[in-house]
C-alpha cells in the first residue's frame, strides 16, 4: 500500500506521513455494515496493572501487545463504545485509535530513466559515493576510527552497535554480512501470506532498510560512515502497508534492552496531542504521544543515542500552521480532519538528534523535499535530482547521479541503476539521518564513556557550518562530519 502524496516529496522515503489508521470506528458508524476491528493504543498513568487483560477485555477489546517498560498496551475492538468503556478506570491516562505511519513513494519514480553507468563487475563504488566521501573528508576518518577491530582470521570486532528501526535487512548482503548482529521482528503474523509472526524474522521484503544499513556500516563495494560498526535490525514494516506506534515504542524498548549504542529512525510522521474529527466524532492521540515520550525517555536513558529522520514534506517545522494544513489536505480525503498543532515525531522529541538533508551541489540550499526550522539539529547528505531538477521541477530533468548509492537486497529487482543489483540510488531523509547514526556509533567506539547528549553535542560543534553563519533552520549547526569529530 502506499499513500499518495505530491511527486516532489522523493521516492522510497519513510519519514512522511502520518495515516490516522485503522478504521477509527469507521464502518461501525455506518448502518448495515459489520463492525470491523480497530486497533487502540493506552497508556496507564504509572505501570501495567496485573489485571490490564481483563480491564480491557471487559471493555470490549483483547490486548495485542503490552508494552510494560511505558506502561502501554496495544488493543483491538470492533465495539464503538470501546473508548467510552476505559473512560474513568483508574490508572488510565489516556486511550486513542493507534496511529500508522506508512511508506511513501515518489508518485512519478517509475517514469525516470535508471542511471546506467554504475558497472556491475567493479571492485568498489566508492567513486560513486559522493555522500560518504564528504563527510569522511575521502575516507581519511577510517584510518581514525571505523567502529571496529579486524582479527587475524577476518573477523570484526564490533566496538559500537547501531540499531536500524525499519523494513528489515538482507543479512546476507555481502556487504553488510560481517557487521550484522542479528534483530527482531515486530509485523505480527497475518499481515500478508508472507508474515507468519517469527520473532527472527528480519527479512528486508521492501529494501528501505537495507539502503539505510549500507550508509551506517556497510563494508565491500560501497562504504559506510564506520564500516567497523555492529549492526541489529529492527524490522517494524512489511512488504506493503505501514507501522502502528506500538510496534515502534517496542522495538525502541527492544534496541534499549540490547545495548545498542545508537538507535537510527527513518521514520517519521505528525502526532502530539492533536485534536481531530474523524467523519464527524472527536479524537486526540494523547496515548500516541504518550508512548513515543516514554520510549525515547526509556532508550536515553539507558545510554542509546537517538536519530531520527527530519520529513520530507518541505515544511517550516515551526509554522503550526502549515503543518496542519498539509495533514488536512493529505489526509482529508480519509475524513480526517485536524484542529490543533501537532508535531513531526520523533525528530523533534527531546533527546533525539533531528536531521535534514543536504545535497551534493549546494552549501547555501537543502534538498527540495527535506523539512527544516529551528528543531533541525543538523543536516547530512541525502541527495536530490540535481540542480537542474531543482531549478524547474520539470521530472524529466531529474539526474538520479545527486542521489545516494548504498546496499539494496540482492533479491529484488534493481532501484534507479540499471542492472545493478544489490545497489541503489535513494534520496531523502532517511537517507540523510543514517549517515549521522553513523557518525554517532564511530564516536561512541572512540569514545565509548561519552552519553548521549554528549554524542549529540560532539556532532553538532564539529559540523561543518553551511547556509547562513552559526545556527540556521536548514542546516541546524551544520553538515555533520566523522572526521571532524573524530579530530577534536
Amino acid at each position: 500500500m502506499r499513500t499518495k502524496v505530491a511527486a516532489v516529496v522523493g521516492s522510497m522515503l519513510i519519514a512522511t506521513s502520518l495515516l490516522a489508521g485503522s478504521g477509527y470506528a469507521k464502518q461501525a458508524n455506518q448502518a448495515n455494515q459489520a463492525p470491523q476491528k480497530q486497533k487502540y493504543v493506552i497508556a496507564f498513568q504509572f505501570s501495567l496493572p496485573v489485571d490490564y487483560e481483563t480491564i480491557v477485555t471487559k471493555a470490549g477489546g483483547t490486548v495485542l501487545r503490552a508494552i510494560p517498560e511505558l506502561g502501554g498496551l496495544e488493543a483491538e475492538s470492533e465495539r464503538p463504545d470501546f473508548l467510552s468503556n476505559l473512560n474513568g478506570i483508574s490508572g488510565i491516562q489516556a486511550a486513542n485509535p493507534e496511529l500508522e505511519y506508512k511508506l511513501d513513494e515518489d508518485t512519478a519514480a517509475a517514469d525516470g530513466q535508471p542511471v546506467t553507468d554504475i558497472p556491475q563487475d567493479a571492485d568498489t563504488y566508492w567513486s560513486y559515493q559522493w555522500d560518504i566521501q564528504r563527510i569522511t573528508n575521502n575516507g581519511a576518518s577510517y584510518n581514525l576510527e571505523t567502529g571496529g577491530t579486524t582479527n587475524p582470521d577476518g573477523t570484526v570486532t564490533h566496538k559500537a552497535v547501531v540499531g536500524v528501526i525499519d523494513t528489515g535487512i538482507d543479512a546476507d548482503h555481502p556487504d553488510l554480512k560481517a557487521n550484522f548482529l542479528g534483530g527482531v521482528n515486530f509485523v505480527p503474523a497475518g499481515v500478508d501470506a508472507s508474515e507468519t509472526g517469527d520473532p527472527s524474522d528480519i527479512r528486508d521484503r521492501e529494501g528501505h532498510g537495507t539502503h539505510v544499513a549500507g550508509s551506517i556500516a556497510a563494508s565491500g563495494k560501497v562504504k559506510g560512515v564506520g564500516p567497523g560498526l555492529g549492526i541489529r535490525s529492527y524490522r517494524v514494516f512489511a512488504a506493503e502497508g505501514g507501522a502502528p506506534t506500538s510496534w515502534i515504542a517496542a522495538a525502541i524498548v527492544q534496541a534499549a534492552k540490547d545495548k545498542v549504542d545508537v538507535i537510527n529512525m527513518s521514520i517519521g510522521g505528525y502526532d502530539g496531542i492533536a485534536r481531530y474529527t474523524y467523519n464527524g466524532i472527536k479524537y486526540n492521540d494523547v496515548a500516541d504521544f504518550l508512548l513515543w515520550k516514554r520510549a525515547l525517555q526509556y532508550a536515553v536513558g539507558r545510554n542509546v543515542t537517538v536519530v531520527a529522520a527530519a520529513g520530507n514534506e518541505s515544511l517550516d517545522l515551526n509554522d503550526s500552521k502549515a503543518v496542519v494544513n498539509y495533514i488536512n489536505q493529505t489526509y482529508g480525503y480519509l475524513g480526517l480532519t485536524f484542529k490543533s498543532a501537532v508535531r513531526e515525531v520523533p525528530g523533534t522529541l527531546p533527546g533525539v538528534i533531528n536531521v535534514s538533508s543536504s545535497n551534493q551541489w549546494s552549501s547555501d540550499k537543502i534538498a527540495f523535499y527535506s523539512n527544516y526550522g529551528s528543531a533541525i539539529d543538523v543536516a547530512a547528505p541525502g541527495g536530490d535530482n540535481g540542480p537542474v531538477y531543482d531549478a524547474s521541477r520539470n521530472l524529466d530533468e531529474r539526474d538520479f547521479h545527486y542521489r545516494t548509492l548504498s546496499t539494496w537486497p540482492t533479491y529484488l529487482e534493481p532501484y534507479f541503476t540499471s542492472n545493478l543489483r544489490g545497489y541503489a540510488l535513494l534520496h531523502g531523509t532517511s537517507m540523510a539521518a543514517p549517515k549521522v547514526a553513523g557518525i554517532a556509533g564511530v564516536i561512541k567506539a572512540a569514545h565509548p564513556e561519552y552519553t548521549p547528549a554528549q554524542v549529540q553535542a560532539l556532532i553538532k560543534q564539529t559540523a561543518n557550518d553551511l547556509g547562513k553563519p552559526g545556527q540556521d533552520p536548514l542546516f541546524g549547526s551544520g553538515e555533520a562530519n566523522i572526521f571532524n569529530a573524530l579530530s577534536r
